[in-house]
């Protein structure tokens, strides 16, 4: 039995991870009666009776406090602190407001509070359901848009008959903006009738009418579950809700079934339509379930690679240590791509079926493959691959902005059929090993993000994505490293061509142990250091007043093996002469960024991580070292 993976968005607040501990939960004002009282309050000039509060895990655990001098109304609100960027107390600030008995809340239409930040801010989200159990009924909104007034805001109940006995009173989660942490505070939490919220449009699937292929045993989650409302004040607002709200109907039970948490299963072959309600009213969207014999398998795994492990950038083997990717299903419009994890013979391989096109995306971290010469990917499939039949890869670079659609994005994709070498195979595994100077119309390899997979097959087995180096490392770079792109009036440069320099004393310090020459790469002015054990550069004449900046900057380039032991360490002196302040950091394989052999890696680091950088008001000195001997090195700057 096996679950497969629908193409939808999907709003995960159900799995949000959380954690109580005696530190972080509050039993704010006494228990509930054994009873399903109707009490729609939940803080109005205090909390109600029977609440607890716990916080999430991962979150700042003191982040929620009782404000007694900022009130809406009444003596007191609640104040929520968000902690900055990297803060080490907790990533973010989040929390749950459950009672221990639950409550009737059938009675109403809407959970409504009033709520006020001390800047302008967009609030991650924000709802009800969450009780620490079950949580069947969550129910929030996304992104509310918060100034230093106090506004009101309501949270429609999709359906309330079923809330007969909930106890997920009030939750919320949000993150620094722009790296800094605020302050949110909420007043007058309650459940009300307002009698003004009309019009329900209840969504299964994102809109989606879909059509899939599937084995008998399998398991197919329905979710994109959310509903439009008219809101109070003639607006349409949107809530995210969990499938438990609606009630899903199969047109034939002998083929598929469905349960109140949205899963099919699929029983017979045949087909079957799942639809679904939200009380009388009719979802938009719906799912055809189309059952069909599995399709053949390989007998084999896909040879295993020999390749190197330090010579190779891995997205999927289990010959490898693998990259981070996003998805390897992005669920595109007009794909009909569906995906299945299986194993052969223990291997794990992808298996895509009704395949025309899919995308596979690693934008979050983007892959640097600049010291690669070469793309791997293994197949099978037992589809006909005579002619016309056709397999195709596309690879996508963000360029140097690391992001679509920045003016600097470029792709090529290469075609392989039965004449191609190599040709394309049924009923085998096929090793498709590609220079990637085949891919001529990347401009850079620098910032890959995605690839896509497209063509005439429709059943593929997958295996053994990667990219590596044939031969030895570059002893030097091949491409300048990537430009900085800061305003001109937010950077103070010490060594960049894209940037007016201040003057520097000496890049190669007489107590240092380095040596220093003045290199071009591709045109563009490199530093390169040779045995280099540590080197000092200073800039005493004048030192730099660094106090409106916020990150150090500095892009490095090695041929040297950077697989641990080895590290590279960046320290920065301040008021060299005075009330000396200085801290090193150290990077390695696993560090992040990470170091990397015959790439460019660029450090920029916020200020906040030289802890003993007590002020960088008289920055003078400048101090690398490690066990790469051989560095380039290129815009060196600080920047906000």
């Amino acid at each position: 039995m096996t679950t497969r993976t629908l193409s939808f968005l999907v709003i995960t607040i159900a799995s949000m991870i959380f954690f109580i501990i005696s530190g972080c939960e509050r039993n704010i004002n006494g228990l509930e009666d054994a009873a399903y009282p109707t009490n729609g309050d939940v803080f109005l000039d205090g909390f109600s009776s029977g609440l607890n509060y716990a916080a999430f895990g991962g979150s700042k655990v003191d982040a929620f406090d009782v404000d007694w001098m900022v009130k809406y109304k009444g003596t007191q609100s609640m104040r929520i602190a968000v902690p900055n960027f990297e803060d080490p107390n907790g990533a973010y600030a989040g929390g749950a407001y459950f009672t221990d008995v639950g409550r009737d809340l059938s009675g109403y239409d809407a959970l409504t509070f009033w709520a006020k930040a001390s800047k302008g801010a967009t609030l991650d989200i924000v709802g009800f359901g969450n009780d620490f159990g079950a949580s069947k009924f969550i129910t929030s909104r996304l992104g509310l848009e918060l100034n230093t007034n106090w506004q009101k805001f309501v949270i429609p109940i999709p359906l309330a008959s079923k809330l007969k006995a909930e106890r997920g009173m009030f939750f919320y989660s949000e993150g620094p903006e722009d790296n800094f942490g605020y302050t949110i505070w909420f007043d007058e939490v309650q459940f009300e009738k307002l009698g003004t919220i009309a019009h329900p449009q209840p969504i299964i699937l994102d809109k989606q009418n879909q059509t899939i292929n599937a084995q008998v045993g399998d398991m197919l989650p329905i979710g994109g579950t959310y509903v439009i409302f008219n809101l109070n004040d003639g607006t349409d607002g949107t809530v995210y809700t969990t499938p438990y709200y609606y009630t899903f109907i199969s047109s034939d039970e002998s083929v598929a079934t469905v349960d109140d948490q949205g899963v099919v299963t699929v029983i017979d072959s045949g087909s079957a339509t799942i639809t679904a309600k939200l009380g009388s009213t009719d979802a938009t969207g719906s799912l055809t379930v189309n059952v069909v014999e599995a399709p053949p398998e390989p007998a084999g795994p896909a040879p295993t690679p020999t390749v190197p492990a330090a010579n190779v950038i891995s997205l999927f083997s289990n010959a490898y240590n693998d990259v981070p990717i996003d998805t390897w299903n992005t669920g595109w419009l007009y794909s009909t791509t569906q995906l299945e994890e299986v194993q052969i013979n223990g291997d794990d391989v992808k298996l895509y079926t009704d395949l025309n096109f899919v995308g596979i995306e690693f934008a979050s971290q983007t892959i640097d493959a600049s010291a690669m010469d070469r793309f791997h990917m293994d197949i099978w499939t037992p589809d006909s691959t005579a002619a016309p039949t056709v397999f195709k890869i596309k690879l996508i670079d963000f360029g140097a902005d690391g992001v679509f659609g920045g003016g600097d994005d470029s792709e090529h994709e290469v075609t392989f059929d039965e004449n191609s070498s190599p040709a394309l195979a049924t009923g085998t595994w096929v090793s498709l090993d590609v220079p990637l100077s085949e891919f001529s119309g990347l401009a850079s390899r620098a910032h890959l993000a995605q690839m896509v997979l497209s063509g005439d097959i429709n059943t593929v087995y997958v295996d053994n994505v990667y990219f590596y180096n044939s031969g030895t490392t570059p002893t030097e770079p091949t491409v300048p490293a990537p430009t900085p792109n800061f305003p001109a009036g937010d950077v103070i440069s010490l060594f960049s061509n894209a940037y007016t320099n201040v003057p520097v004393d000496t890049w190669s310090a007489d107590w240092d142990n380095a040596d220093v020459t003045d290199v071009q790469i591709a045109g563009d002015d490199v530093k390169l250091y040779t045995n280099l054990v540590f080197a000092g550069i200073e800039f005493l004449n004048p030192e730099i007043d660094a106090t409106a900046m916020t990150h150090f900057h500095m892009d490095i380039w090695t041929p040297d093996p950077t697989a641990a032991p080895a590290v590279f360490k960046i320290k920065l002196v301040n008021d060299v002469f005075g009330s000396l302040s200085e801290h090193e950091l150290t990077f390695t394989a696993s560090s992040s960024p990470p170091l990397a052999t015959g790439s460019w890696v660029s450090f920029d680091i916020p200020f906040s991580d030289f802890v003993n950088l007590t002020a960088r008001n008289k920055l003078g000195q400048l101090i690398i070292s490690g066990n790469p001997n051989t560095v380039y090195v290129d815009n060196v700057l600080v920047h906000r």
